[in-house]
């Protein structure tokens, strides 16, 4: 790479080069990536992952936010005319532009620590239009949204995420196959959308509000955690017990939940509660 092109990690970006080539080679087996694909890349930084997709599917779209690293990228890659930059916030980015109707989006990203949570939100959004994801992401959330009902990992955004999507964790990635190298371990994993959910809430506007409050409550029983939202909910009418933690719930057991609240309690949920895409 010329010198003229050299960029040093920026902190606020929540910058994190992968430079390792093993673990380049295997995430692109894990994507297995066709030339005919609508696969889009978040974040490609300086273009190690990049690369190596493109051999695969000179189709790419990449996503980045960061301006000063789009001439490298263009520089980088002018072998590659069919490649689409993107200069822009993934957070903010409305998915759709990219989607087609009979070739769904491939999602793939070393995605910055900082701010995975409330992308992987705002991609749900756009599951209707997404074949699968595969994200590099702190191996406690790797955790989190691959972890099961009882597990101390498990809450609100492994509810949501495995409600939406088959969830696979895939491998672990250690810190000094980056440039700078990061404090936390990292891993992949897999979020493919289904075409039918296995458990359809009646209302899932209502399934996510109940998810969110009562994992902001993780300690308390049920019956308790539910008083924010229905403060005169009979706790014997739920159909599970009301002594049990939210985090034994299973997705299914959620779902049972907020159909039964939709259906037999007739006061509105409270507004009074935080919906913040950060916890959980």
């Amino acid at each position: 790479m010329n010198n003229f092109f050299h960029h040093k990690a920026r902190k606020r970006f929540g910058q994190n080069f992968l430079v390792d080539a093993n673990i380049i080679e295997r995430i692109v087996r894990a994507i297995a990536p066709k030339a005919a694909q609508r696969l889009v890349e978040i974040g490609p930084g300086q273009g190690a992952l990049t690369e190596l997709l493109l051999q695969h599917c000179p189709t790419l779209t990449a996503v980045e936010l960061d301006r000063e690293l789009i001439p490298m990228l263009e520089f980088k890659f002018r072998q590659y005319p069919q490649l689409n930059i993107i200069q822009q916030d993934a957070l903010k980015f409305d998915f759709t532009h990219l989607a087609e109707k009979e070739q769904p989006l491939r999602i793939v990203g070393n995605l910055p620590y900082n701010i995975s949570t409330p992308l992987l939100f705002h991609l749900l959004k756009f599951r209707g239009q997404i074949r699968d994801m595969h994200f590099m992401l702190q191996k406690e959330l790797v955790d989190r949204l691959s972890a099961i009902p009882g597990s101390k990992s498990y809450g609100r955004l492994s509810v949501m995420a495995q409600y939406y999507c088959r969830v696979q964790g895939l491998f672990p990635v250690p810190p000094q196959s980056f440039h700078p190298a990061p404090k936390v371990e990292s891993a992949i994993v897999r979020l493919e959308p289904y075409t039918i959910l296995p458990y359809a809430a009646k209302d899932e506007k209502l399934l996510a509000q109940i998810v969110n409050v009562v994992f902001q409550q993780r300690r308390k029983t049920l019956r308790n955690a539910l008083k924010p939202l229905y403060p005169e909910l009979d706790p014997s009418h739920l159909p599970m017990a009301g002594e049990r933690r939210p985090q034994t719930l299973s997705v299914q057991e959620f779902v049972q939940l907020a159909d039964f609240c939709s259906t037999h309690v007739s006061a509105e949920p409270s507004a009074a509660v935080n919906d913040n895409n950060n916890t959980g």
